[in-house]
């Protein structure tokens, strides 16, 4: 398996215009986040979670010439918002891209993208299936992949485990029952949106302590606000195993 980091920013960690803070200003490319996202590759499918407003350029500078689906972990503009750009897989593939969400999200993306399902289409427009999935296991070409629920402070919110990878973004609780379905994990990425308090959002410790419970070989930090630092300053306050991601990061998974 390989997964490559998309973008690990949030709408509070993009680079701001006029912003005079370090990270806006730092020539480190680790510190020019795109909107979080994940490319994940195995033998038998090649997935994208969330497609945020940056995906169109995500996608070209990543190189991606073939998706088979995306999975959307929340309904939130800063995930869903660059959706309309599958329509450049469509004409090189030919096909259609399969859409897995919750019901609550494919609600959000039929009234979003409305002309996608228009009775008369426009011609051109994003050709999408959606597959509406619940809490429960689900397969993808012969890929099994397990939701895992948390809580956006009053918003539930999906995870998503594929094999031995584990991916958890937007959240600020996960329940003990849902902490399990990681356990055994090798490769976790959480979110962690700075080291103060946040209403939705784990922070730098919340998050490390989700990791300590955990226990997996690797972990890895995204959805990173500016308002954590700069990526090589803070990189060092991190323990062992644990990493910030920054964009474009490939990890190759055994």
């Amino acid at each position: 398996m390989k997964v490559t980091f998309l973008g690990t920013g949030t709408s509070q960690g993009v680079p701001i215009i006029g912003c005079q803070c370090p990270v806006c200003r730092s020539h480190d490319p680790k510190d020019k986040r795109l909107r979080s996202s994940v490319l994940v590759e195995t033998e038998q499918v090649k997935l994208v979670i969330d497609s945020g407003p940056d995906f169109r350029y995500q996608m070209l500078r990543s190189h991606t010439d073939r998706i088979d689906a995306i999975l959307f972990t929340h309904g939130h503009k800063d995930h869903t918002g660059g959706l309309d750009d599958v329509r450049a897989f469509n004409y090189i593939l030919k096909r259609p891209i399969d859409i897995y969400a919750e019901e609550r999200v494919l609600h959000i993306i039929r009234k979003d993208f409305d002309y996608a399902f228009a009775e008369h289409k426009y011609p051109g427009v994003p050709e999408i299936v959606l597959h509406a999935i619940t809490e429960q296991p689900f397969e993808i070409n012969g890929c099994r992949i397990v939701p895992i629920r948390g809580m956006h402070y009053r918003l539930p919110v999906l995870g998503f485990r594929i094999g031995k990878f584990c991916y958890i973004t937007d959240m600020n609780r996960i329940d003990d029952t849902e902490l399990e379905k990681l356990k055994g994990t090798d490769t976790l990425v959480i979110n962690a949106l700075r080291k103060e308090k946040h209403l939705s959002h784990f922070t730098l410790d919340e998050a490390l302590a989700i990791i300590r419970r955990v226990a997996p070989r690797t972990a890895y930090l995204t959805h990173i606000s500016h308002q954590m630092g700069k990526h090589g300053e803070i990189s060092a306050e991190l323990p062992s195993g644990v990493h910030f991601a920054y964009d474009q990061l490939s990890i190759n998974l055994s």
